[in-house]
């Protein structure tokens, strides 16, 4: 895989266990996995879900609230706590973990969103930290109801200028329309690729594979190259580095939209 920026998103699914309990083992492995590939000259911005997970299960709750006041309490719990978690495994590396939260309405302001860019790359360039994005759940609340992280990774890769966007879920990729296997290599996002998308299961997530199509679709028409990959697959981010075929690949566009600068 070329140098450059890489934007890679995981969701709740991956970050926790089935009861919503963050994994420290699994977290553990994806800041170690990040900090070989910076040493292999990548730079990594992480979009990480999971802090309502982590708010839930610190509260002590059974499930995901449907009360919108609630689901912020949870999101402002648990946003403390995965930030933590983080720091103590980067710090481990000699790196640092920089919390950046974003709305839609910093996505609207174009001095808000290149003032974000500014702050994301001089993290990379000038301390060789990774910058870890987040919705902001405590306060957007159009956030809460539209679905995942997997759009707001796909617009970050897009104004950075990102080579790749991989989106680590628990499936394998986008499965074919009878569900046997996933597909390897997608071309272009069409009307059947995207009725193959399948909305969520998780009672702690949000989205699906049906948001992960959109992002694939922001991504792709930037001219960045989009995996959707199982996180649950040792060291699947070095593996993906090696180029070994795993997940579904959706080619970028051959024309790069410029980004903001």
């Amino acid at each position: 895989m070329k140098k450059g920026i890489m934007v890679v998103k995981v969701g709740t699914a991956i970050l926790s266990k089935g009861s919503g309990r963050l994994d420290s083992g699994r977290i553990a492995s994806l800041t170690a996995q990040i900090c070989k590939l910076k040493k292999l000259g990548q730079k990594i911005i992480l979009v990480s879900s999971g802090a309502i997970g982590a708010g839930v299960e610190a509260i002590g709750i059974s499930k995901r609230p449907s009360n919108l006041n609630k689901l912020q309490a949870c999101a402002a719990i648990g946003q403390g706590k995965l930030m933590r978690l983080y720091e103590q495994n980067f710090s481990k590396q000699g790196k640092h973990a920089a919390q950046i939260l974003l709305t839609r309405e910093d996505f609207a302001s174009k001095k808000r969103v290149l003032m974000a860019k500014h702050t994301i790359m001089s993290l990379l360039n000038d301390f060789n930290a990774v910058p870890i994005i987040n919705e902001n759940d405590t306060i957007a609340i159009e956030e809460i109801k539209f679905g995942d992280n997997d759009k707001l990774s796909a617009m970050v890769a897009r104004f950075v200028g990102a080579h790749t966007l991989i989106i680590l879920t628990d499936v394998d990729g986008l499965y074919e329309a009878k569900g046997k296997k996933a597909i390897s290599i997608v071309k272009h996002i069409n009307r059947d690729i995207e009725n193959m998308a399948r909305p969520s299961k998780s009672k702690l997530g949000r989205g699906g594979m049906v948001s992960k199509i959109q992002a694939a679709k922001i991504a792709t028409r930037s001219g960045i190259k989009c995996i959707i990959a199982n996180g649950r697959t040792k060291d699947i981010l070095l593996k993906l580095h090696k180029k070994q075929a795993l997940g579904t690949t959706f080619l970028a566009a051959r024309s790069r939209k410029k980004g903001i600068r």
